[in-house]
């Protein structure tokens, strides 16, 4: 159910960074300790890491902005010309990844007992966290749109 206008808040402020992180770090829990994300992760070369996180974006913005219409991009606060509630969307869902994987020392679990170290390890890593952070983007915007 959709708030109603008038009781929404027009202006992005830090609670809403504080929603969107509970979201993003409770669907992105799951998928950073899942041996097929960083199977996967290995698997992906350069390009699909970087298109997989475009699709962060993709579907960050359309969360945002597209499929909840009461919200203009145009007349939100910026940061750098982009609107602040979406450079906090993608701090948290990259984020809330990120810090889950150091935090369950996931690279080591799945990389570095496997032999991969270095350079690789990091762009596995990354790629990882691409592929985790499309789910938690579902779940930081989602927060951020309900509440």
């Amino acid at each position: 159910m959709k708030r109603p206008q008038n009781l929404r808040r027009p202006k992005f402020r830090i609670a809403d960074s504080a929603q969107q992180a509970v979201g993003g770090f409770l669907l992105a829990g799951p998928f950073v300790v899942t041996g097929e994300v960083w199977d996967l992760a290995a698997g992906m070369n350069a390009i699909q890491g970087w298109l997989t996180a475009g699709l962060v974006a993709l579907i960050g913005y359309a969360a945002l902005y597209r499929a909840d219409t009461g919200r203009d991009p145009e007349v939100e606060k910026e940061i750098a010309g982009i609107p602040a509630r979406f450079v906090s969307l993608m701090i948290v869902a990259f984020g809330s990844v990120a810090l889950l994987a150091v935090l369950f020392d996931a690279p080591d679990t799945f990389l570095v007992q496997q032999g991969v170290t270095g350079v690789e390890m990091w762009v596995t890593t990354g790629k990882a966290i691409s592929v985790s952070a499309v789910f938690s983007v579902v779940g930081a915007a989602t927060a951020d749109s309900v509440f």
